[in-house]
């Protein structure tokens, strides 16, 4: 491997999601968002839900990541994700209704202190899935699945 690449890897509990040599990653942490060059310095960081880049090639990855720990050496990247989605993984229209059954919960006011966390952190998740899934969409000039046609609900 050059020393101009570092070594990414994204492994959830179910499996590992992407790994390749890359010229860089963004990703977000819960102290903002950071960006990883070849010969970074150690790092540990926790990340928040959010869009990971990577690039490769002249091109950019796109990334869901709902949470986790990412472990940056000096050309090398590894990030332990309680969940991550390649872009092109994503099914919009399933993300948005996710994210409205969990707001309409929160709405309704019926919990704890952790029933509530857990219901913001399912909406930041899922807003996170969209924000992808969108950018994605737009890059490669999809229809939009939650536009209404006239012959479906859904145009798929």
């Amino acid at each position: 491997m050059s020393d101009k690449l570092i070594k990414f890897q994204i492994v959830t509990p179910e499996r590992i999601v992407l790994e390749d040599n890359v010229k860089q990653v963004t990703v977000p942490t819960q102290m903002g968002e950071i960006t990883v060059l070849p010969g970074h310095i150690p790092l540990v960081a926790v990340l928040k839900p959010g869009e990971i880049r990577a690039k490769k090639d002249g091109r950019e990855i796109l990334m869901a990541v709902s949470g986790g720990f990412i472990e940056v050496l000096k050309n090398k990247v590894v990030i332990l994700a309680d969940t991550a989605e390649m872009a092109e993984e994503i099914d919009e229209k399933r993300a948005e209704e996710a994210r409205q059954r969990a707001q309409k919960l929160k709405e309704e006011k019926r919990f704890d202190r952790v029933e509530f966390a857990a219901l913001q952190s399912q909406i930041e998740k899922e807003l996170a899935r969209l924000k992808v899934a969108r950018k994605h969409r737009h890059r490669t000039g999809a229809p939009n699945p939650l536009e209404e046609s006239e012959n479906n609900k859904y145009r798929i």
